[in-house]
């Protein structure tokens, strides 16, 4: 029987990675969220690791407070602590271990300034079939979406995304059997940890139900990330002992923030009229990269985010 240790277990996608190995009886499972153990306390992570001499990690521990660590120079060491330094620790003791480690980064390890392909100029990564690296969105103002490869140049433009990058240089350089998994937009059951917070999509139908009328940013496309799914595609990826390296994972669907909502109002039955607004509108300290769509390339492809927020509804519903 492998043993399988989550740290962030209490997290919007700790809790799901919990739940899809306990229902599997080929796995012992550990999980630790911040109650059990401080990673920080580099001398404790290495004890409790090594006491339980996994045969594989999860890090679904993250700094997630973008706007915080923009402005506060205090909460950015924070970030670059869990974000970058804690994971270069975990990756040292996975190789020691010989242990396979499963690591979580972001989109916004990307800029969103690649070049934009107009008017019958095709994009060269293109394959001639309509694929999303040569779609377009919207008219002529908006800006056309593109995909970024797994293995595409990271430029982040925030402090954040310079934290998620440095973790995973770190996992990189110092682990041996790794996947460093990159989502974006992550949705699911709200995390039982007291740091958790509650998703896009939880705060959204809230207002929506509180008000006649919201606002949504319409001007930053990528995709969503169901958290359940998320977490049957790790564990997928893992059991096919796939090769080492960076994979993109979300659901189906580029949309915008706003696009998000159009759908989420009409599966809820919601008549609240919603405003497309530009990324200005909203002050934010932390810049956010306009177009951050993850081509997926070496797994199969989630399912349609719409599907996954139907069910997820379906769930907090029942």
């Amino acid at each position: 029987m492998q043993k399988v240790l989550i740290l962030g277990s209490k997290g919007m996608l700790g809790q799901e990675l919990v739940r899809v190995y306990e229902s599997d009886d080929n796995y012992d499972v550990i999980a630790l969220d911040r109650n059990d153990i401080d990673v920080t306390d580099y001398e404790q992570l290495s004890q409790k690791v090594v006491d339980v001499m996994p045969d594989v990690i999860f890090n679904a521990v993250a700094y997630n407070a973008v706007d915080a660590c923009e402005e506060d120079d205090d909460e950015y060491k924070k970030a670059k602590e869990l974000n970058g330094i804690f994971p270069k620790h975990l990756a040292k003791l996975s190789k020691d271990l010989g242990a396979t480690l499963v690591h979580y980064s972001t989109d916004y390890v990307f800029d969103g300034k690649r070049p934009v392909y107009k008017g019958g100029v095709k994009n060269p990564r293109c394959c001639g079939q309509g694929c999303e690296d040569c779609m377009y969105m919207g008219p002529e103002e908006k800006l056309p979406f593109f995909a970024y490869h797994e293995n595409d140049e990271c430029h982040p433009i925030s402090r954040y995304g310079r934290s998620k990058l440095l973790g995973e240089e770190n996992v990189e350089k110092y682990a041996n059997d790794y996947y460093i998994i990159r989502l974006s937009k992550l949705f699911g059951l709200p995390a039982q940890s007291i740091a958790g917070k509650k998703s896009f999509f939880d705060i959204m139908l809230e207002l929506g139900k509180k008000n006649d009328s919201v606002q949504a940013i319409d001007g930053e496309t990528s995709k969503f990330t169901y958290a359940p799914d998320l977490a049957k595609k790790s564990k997928e990826i893992v059991e096919k002992n796939m090769d080492s390296g960076i994979y993109h994972i979300a659901n189906e669907g580029a949309a915008t923030w706003y696009d998000g909502v159009v759908e989420l109002y009409k599966i809820a039955g919601l008549d609240t009229k919603i405003e497309p607004v530009p990324p200005e509108t909203f002050s934010r300290p932390a810049s956010r990269p306009k177009s951050s769509v993850l081509k997926i390339t070496k797994i199969n492809s989630l399912r349609h985010y719409t599907k996954a927020l139907t069910e997820y509804l379906n769930i907090m519903n029942s």
